[in-house]
């Protein structure tokens, strides 16, 4: 974790918050999905870019607080987000600036992604992280999961094929994403293909 006073203040506060989503069956998008995906996620990617302090400050920031407003309202998380990024960020002393990059990062993870300066990309990647990892099938199975208690329930066939043409018509923005991802992506590709030969073939 970043070595920031001012960022572990917004750390503990906002794992404090996300803490208490127990309750809201946020399999996909609880605690976890912050924590241990996201944000080392982000954490890795900038720093295998050689951002600065500041910026890479800012983007972490911009990754601890993407998807705290799944709390409140999943379709419209992402402006819930920023508000309370703004609401609570200069108490941590964080200057406008920096809390004008952060609300950018975390409107740029909002579906379909639209980036538009390279921290940006950096947290969209960050965010689909899991698109190119060996635990592609178990966030799949949990964001599946997480929808069904929201009352959209998909068949394991037609998930399995919204997951691939999903993956199939994805990017990373940058170049360390690229680099650290794609050949696993293109492995998860490969292994969605290989379930839906077979359920075809049943």
């Amino acid at each position: 974790m970043i070595d920031v006073p001012s960022f572990k203040k917004a750390y503990e506060f906002i794992m404090s918050k996300l803490a208490a989503s127990n309750g809201l069956n946020l399999y996909y998008h609880g605690i976890h999905h912050t924590r241990d995906d996201v944000l080392p996620a982000a954490e890795r990617l900038g720093q295998m870019a050689h951002l600065s302090d500041n910026k890479l400050l800012t983007l972490c920031t911009g990754a601890l607080y993407h998807d705290v407003g799944c709390l409140t309202d999943i379709a419209n998380h992402e402006a819930i987000s920023v508000a309370l990024a703004r609401q609570t960020l200069p108490g941590f002393g964080y200057t406008p600036e920096q809390i004008e990059a952060i609300a950018g990062i975390i409107m740029a993870t909002r579906l379909p992604q639209e980036p538009h300066s390279f921290l940006e990309e950096l947290m969209c990647d960050a965010d689909l992280d899991s698109l190119g990892r060996e635990d592609f099938f178990i966030r799949s199975h949990q964001l599946r999961l997480e929808l069904k208690m929201r009352g959209q329930c998909f068949s394991i066939r037609d998930w399995y094929q919204g997951q691939l043409v999903f993956l199939e018509n994805h990017s990373y923005f940058t170049d360390a994403a690229h680099n650290l991802r794609d050949a696993g992506k293109c492995e998860n590709i490969r292994e969605l293909k290989e379930v839906l030969c077979w359920a075809e073939a049943i």
